[in-house]
């Protein structure tokens, strides 16, 4: 598919789909890694970061607020980081879907009160 993602004025990359391909698949209320997403696709986590960073079908169908850091930090959003307002706005929405944070941005659990990342990715 030639589709030109709006936010960056280029055609998405084969790599760009296939990154929110797995994350469409997160559920609400559940949250996977950049670690993970980035062995299934035999990738690094920076490439899935800046893939997601410029996610043209956000927040659906591509929720690529689901995605967090390995060591459970909630990570970059649309480019910012820490106590960043971009950042506050991803936990908002997790938030609103049943995760819980800690007061520095730390995730606590999903919905289901389950530490685990979400890795049931179907090709």
């Amino acid at each position: 598919m030639k589709y030109v993602n709006p936010k960056s004025s280029r055609r998405v990359t084969p790599f760009q789909y296939r990154v929110y391909d797995l994350v469409a698949q997160v559920p609400a209320g559940r949250v996977t890694s950049y670690k993970i997403l980035s062995d299934v696709l035999k990738s690094s986590p920076r490439a899935v970061g800046q893939a997601l960073r410029v996610n043209p079908f956000c927040p659906l169908p591509v929720p690529c607020h689901r995605v967090i850091a390995a060591n459970y930090s909630i990570g970059g959003f649309a480019g910012g980081s820490g106590d960043h307002q971009f950042t506050a706005d991803k936990r908002a929405k997790l938030q609103a879907e049943g995760c819980v944070f800690g007061e520095h941005y730390d995730f606590k659990h999903d919905k289901n009160g389950s530490t685990e990342f979400f890795d049931k990715f179907v090709f």
